[in-house]
């Protein structure tokens, strides 16, 4: 299986990086700045001809149209795309939030996804059995929210939702499907230690759901566990 992960330098998307490898799935990974991402490259001299890491700024079109040209150079289709990138700004509180932020976090969290799916859609096509999985949040679904809590965070991962919603009835049209996932409460950067799971257990039980998704699945929204949320 080919695997395409963004986000992959750290927390559940270098986990996400190795569990696959583990079992020998050939994986492309995706950071912002490759020379930086020590784990990704220690684990391309682990897993020779396994691990390609690419560079894709998640919020730059630009970005993703060059990682496009890098994939088609490579001749390649894929299998599984992990939309995993994200950013969650700590500190907002009602009367001082700023259109920057917010912006940001709409630009990464959801409008992102949605531009890199239209992108790759072609290499998707052409996989076996594709999925499109999205990295979305409990905090995005507009039932359970009853707090004003990050809210930058929160509207965008909804927006995300939407657009994974959105894409469900054009990549089932191409025979791929689209699916969010909410890794639940975990112990990376962006959850902090006091958090539930660990990536490990986190990654594990989404692997496992991953490997089970197909049609029936498409276009809805589940915790790590497999339980559906509400959107």
């Amino acid at each position: 299986m080919r695997i395409l992960i963004t986000g992959a330098n750290r927390g559940l998307g270098l986990e996400f990086v190795r569990q696959y490898l583990s079992r020998g799935e050939r994986v492309i990974a995706t950071t912002r700045h490759t020379n930086r991402a020590q784990a990704l490259n220690h684990l391309a001299g682990e897993y020779p001809g396994h691990l390609t890491v690419l560079p894709l700024d998640a919020a730059n079109p630009a970005s993703i149209a060059e990682l496009l040209r890098e994939l088609q150079a490579m001749d390649v289709s894929l299998d599984l795309m992990i939309a995993n990138a994200g950013v969650l700004i700590s500190g907002e509180r009602f009367g001082e939030l700023s259109s920057e932020d917010m912006e940001q976090s709409f630009r990464v969290n959801a409008v992102g996804p949605v531009l890199l799916t239209q992108a790759l859609l072609p290499l998707l096509a052409n996989g076996k059995a594709p999925r499109a999985i999205y990295l979305s949040s409990i905090l995005g679904s507009i039932t359970q929210r009853d707090s004003f809590y990050s809210p930058s965070y929160c509207i965008s991962k909804a927006a995300l939702n939407m657009g994974v919603r959105l894409l469900s009835s054009v990549l089932a049209e191409k025979g791929v499907s689209a699916v969010c996932v909410h890794p639940g409460w975990v112990q990376t950067d962006m959850g902090g230690a006091k958090a539930t799971l660990t990536a490990v257990v986190a990654v594990s039980d989404l692997v496992r759901l991953i490997d089970g998704f197909g049609a029936a699945h498409n276009g809805r929204f589940f915790m790590h566990d497999g339980s559906e949320l509400p959107w």
